[in-house]
């Protein structure tokens, strides 16, 4: 037996429970892995209290990442005891996710964890880390370097948006962070953040070509924030698109693109190959500093985990949620 959050359909309406199941109510899969730690993301925070379409079966286990260790594998690539980390490919969506002590997936969806990083620092960094390194990765392949001016990082006081201040400016970046949490400038200034802006800035509707400031954005917002992004980039900047918070929306227009010569780069976390998966964890390793983890996150326990979910979804909680799958 083990213990998981459970999501179940009942009266047309999704009911999440904290609840002890057998193994043998796993899905399939080619290995099984003991989950030590996994994470409460917005996507999570939806899942559980059935806002949005995110939940696609029932009933399903939440929870978009995991760490831990495998226990058993017919898979070629794994064997017992290796250590892994697991985000995107649809688990916590439409097969069982990381919100439990025992979780069963398939061997092509797992990544080997670097040796520099133990399965709580993994969950620390978790989907959100591990987008803002795509993003940073992105710019980079397209040119992007410190001396080109000022990025702009929307979502500032989300895991993704933390992270992606803490490595532009760990790179020589300097960033700007927009938030709607004034009161937490000091942590945004310790991740890194040289300026702080009001996220009302950006978020009502704007030009459509405005006075350029960004050499860059990392964007985990959308809507009115993703098109005052673009309007107010550099020419040939580059825009990073990650992240949906306000919206799916993207009231733009072409002006940016065409008399600027700007790029949106869209940030797929979910389905990358092995070796770009691979590629961004090792950065992290490297790039992420440990004290900076305990900055940006904080531990919860499984059995809190309902209660979390609504606070996160209200903008009550700040950073990341680590959740400790064994209490």
């Amino acid at each position: 037996m083990f213990n998981a959050i459970l999501l179940e359909q009942v009266d047309d309406r999704c009911h999440a429970s904290l609840t002890s199941l057998s193994e043998d109510s796993l899905p399939a899969g080619d290995v099984r892995v003991r989950v030590e730690w996994s994470t409460l993301n917005y996507k999570d925070a939806l899942a559980i209290t059935g806002n949005g379409a995110v939940v696609r079966q029932f009933p399903l286990v939440p929870g978009i990442d995991l760490a831990g260790v495998v226990e058993h594998s017919e898979h070629p690539d794994w064997v017992a005891g290796d250590r892994v980390v697991l985000n995107g490919w649809g688990i916590g969506e439409t097969h069982w996710g990381g919100l439990a002590q025992r979780a069963s997936v398939s061997g092509d969806w797992l990544t080997r964890l670097p040796d520099a990083l133990d399965s709580h620092q993994a969950m620390a960094i978790g989907t959100a880390g591990y987008t803002a390194m795509l993003s940073v990765l992105a710019l980079e392949r397209h040119g992007l370097t410190p001396n080109h001016g000022d990025v702009l990082v929307t979502g500032a006081n989300g895991g993704v948006g933390s992270f992606a201040i803490a490595l532009l400016a760990r790179q020589g970046y300097r960033v700007v962070a927009a938030t709607g949490r004034p009161q937490e400038s000091a942590f945004l200034t310790r991740l890194g953040a040289a300026e702080i802006i009001d996220r009302q800035t950006l978020s009502t509707p704007g030009k459509p070509l405005a006075k350029a400031r960004w050499a860059a954005t990392v964007d985990s917002v959308g809507s009115h924030t993703l098109a005052n992004a673009c309007a107010q980039t550099l020419p040939d900047g580059l825009v990073t698109a990650c992240g949906l918070a306000q919206g799916m929306d993207l009231p733009a227009s072409v002006a940016p693109f065409i008399l600027r010569g700007i790029s949106l780069l869209g940030i797929n976390s979910v389905t990358r190959p092995a070796v770009e998966r691979d590629r961004a964890w090792a950065r992290l390793a490297e790039d992420i500093e440990p004290d900076l983890l305990q900055e940006i996150a904080r531990d919860t326990r499984l059995s809190e985990t309902l209660e979390q979910a609504a606070a996160l979804l209200k903008g009550e909680v700040r950073g990341r949620l680590v959740v400790d799958v064994n209490s």
